[in-house]
């Protein structure tokens, strides 16, 4: 009759390493190489017996182990001076770690256990109690406050508003930009020189509506003088400038 024996189940190299050393009671600082090698060897032949799937990370560590040992196996060089770093150092280095986390999960673990066994009453207050409102003294919450003192808050409050305004800067307006081109500016000076022969410059300029269109305006005038258009003429120095339209009918 076959005997069928069921290995325990590991969660990974590391985990049967550990169970190894737990098993054989020896100190992770001081891993029996050798033995801990065989020993986990032979757990992987009898997971291939038995047809387990085994995982790539087992095989890995195998042949760390095997690279660990022959290296154990090798002897000393007596001419070195520096102490040899020991090849267990990095796997020891990676169990202690595994060993802290597999700890801290059986302690989540059990915290998880017993708060399953916790119940919490649904809160049950009587109507009597959730509609309690606890009565306002008006007089203790106003106190010595009276119309005068809040008036006094008031004009305190304003005051700080007013100080924190730009006595410069809040004066000016949205400043928006006007567009006034000249090719519609001269057509405009070209269309009152067709119906007005003789007319000031000064006044031309005034009936203008904003600083942008007097400036255009008069470079518009410049250009109608340049091409012969108008004529400007003045008597005295600062008199009134006048013009002398040659399209007016």
């Amino acid at each position: 009759m076959e005997l069928t024996v069921k290995l325990q189940v590991f969660e990974g190299p590391l985990d049967l390493l550990l169970h190894l050393l737990e098993k054989n009671k020896v100190n992770i600082y001081d891993i029996p190489i050798v033995e801990i090698t065989n020993q986990y060897m032979e757990y992987i032949a009898e997971m291939k017996r038995n047809d387990l799937n085994v995982m790539s990370e087992f095989l890995v560590m195998a042949a760390t182990l095997i690279d660990i040992k022959s290296r154990m196996l090798l002897p000393k060089k007596e001419s070195e001076e520096e102490e040899e770093e020991d090849p267990r150092a990095e796997l020891v280095q990676q169990l202690l770690e595994y060993k802290m986390y597999k700890c801290m999960a059986y302690e989540l673990r059990d915290r998880q256990m017993d708060a399953e066994q916790v119940f919490f009453k649904e809160p049950t207050i009587p109507p009597e109690v959730a509609e309690y409102e606890e009565p306002v003294d008006l007089a203790e919450l106003v106190g010595d406050m009276n119309l005068a003192n809040l008036d006094q808050i008031f004009k305190s409050i304003m005051k700080k508003q007013v100080d924190k305004i730009d006595p410069v800067r809040s004066k000016f307006g949205k400043i928006e930009k006007e567009e006034v081109s000249l090719s519609d500016k001269m057509l405009y000076v070209e269309d009152f020189c067709k119906t007005h022969r003789n007319f000031s410059f000064r006044n031309l300029l005034e009936a203008q509506a904003s600083k942008v269109e007097v400036i255009v305006t008069f470079l518009a005038i410049l250009e109608l003088m340049k091409v012969g258009k108008i004529f400007i003429s003045q008597e005295h120095t600062f008199d009134d400038i006048k013009i002398e339209s040659k399209m007016a009918a």
